[in-house]
């Protein structure tokens, strides 16, 4: 009954129109939720290794135009409470996620306890554009190659450089970067001061997340809910596989480290247009 109650007040709001509200059944001080109007654009086709819509990428591409006010007035909301130290559950192109900053060395640890995440298991860092990568990132293939993956589907693994916090990932000299395909995380990540560390709104060995109702229970310790409604089809295991992760740290090769939802199209990219060779297990 209380999640049937919930459920029937999130479509209120949603109905009511998008701005900020608090989260059903939460008291004061606790998430708040921020209803995510619709992003104005159209999809584009992911490429393939000739430049053609490619197979097997996840959900595409946004041309992005600008949105309105209350678009504008959600990133404004989530980058405060990200710059306050909090955590902020967000949409991306393949599940919900939870970001915090990652030079926040305490927003960092705030996010492992969260999800009861393996303290030796790495997080990814989010950014908002291709050109920001490099600061936080020594980058040995092509830009071009960088520009056919990302923004999308697709968690790449590079060398970090010295810009990144040490206390984020302090076990390794890899990140991974995602630049996600979606509108709204990319207005977020630019405006922040430095990269947000990104993981999946759920918890540690639980199935991922694609509506925020799903991980209602992580609602008490979050700032801030972004509620971009359901991410594809909540029914198919295939939306909830997540980004293709593919380590690219050593010149020449790549190595997969995550099949995810974009992996035929991952692959062909780096056989095909850019002769990496898979490397040896």
């Amino acid at each position: 009954m209380a999640r049937a109650a919930r459920l029937l007040a999130l479509a209120a709001e949603r109905a009511a129109g998008p701005g900020l509200a608090p989260v059903p059944g939460l008291g004061p001080g606790c998430a708040r939720l921020v209803l995510l109007p619709p992003a104005r654009g159209a999809r584009l086709g992911p490429r393939g290794a000739q430049g053609e819509p490619a197979e097997g990428a996840g959900r595409g591409r946004w041309r992005q135009e600008p949105g309105p006010a209350e678009w504008s007035e959600a990133v404004a909301a989530a980058a405060g409470a990200l710059q306050a130290g909090g955590l902020v559950a967000v949409p991306t192109d393949t599940v919900y996620g939870v970001a915090c900053l990652a030079q926040d060395s305490a927003a960092v640890r705030s996010i492992y306890s969260l999800k009861g995440r393996n303290g030796a298991k790495p997080l990814a860092i989010c950014l908002g554009d291709v050109e920001r990568l490099y600061r936080y990132c020594h980058v040995n293939v092509p830009e071009e190659l960088l520009r056919d993956l990302l923004p999308g589907p697709v968690t790449l693994v590079l060398e970090r450089s010295e810009e990144l916090n040490k206390d984020l990932n302090p076990f390794t000299s890899l990140v991974g970067v995602r630049i996600p395909d979606h509108p709204f995380m990319r207005d977020l990540a630019r405006a922040c001061p430095g990269p947000l560390a990104l993981t999946s709104a759920n918890i540690s060995s639980q199935g991922s997340t694609l509506t925020v109702l799903e991980f209602q229970d992580l609602w008490p310790q979050l700032s801030l809910v972004v509620d971009g409604g359901p991410i594809g089809d909540i029914q198919s295991p295939e939306c909830r596989l997540g980004s293709t992760v593919v380590d690219l740290s050593v010149s020449g090769k790549f190595s997969i480290i995550r099949p995810g939802c974009a992996l035929a199209a991952t692959v062909e990219i780096l056989k095909k247009k850019y002769g990496l060779e898979p490397e040896s297990s």
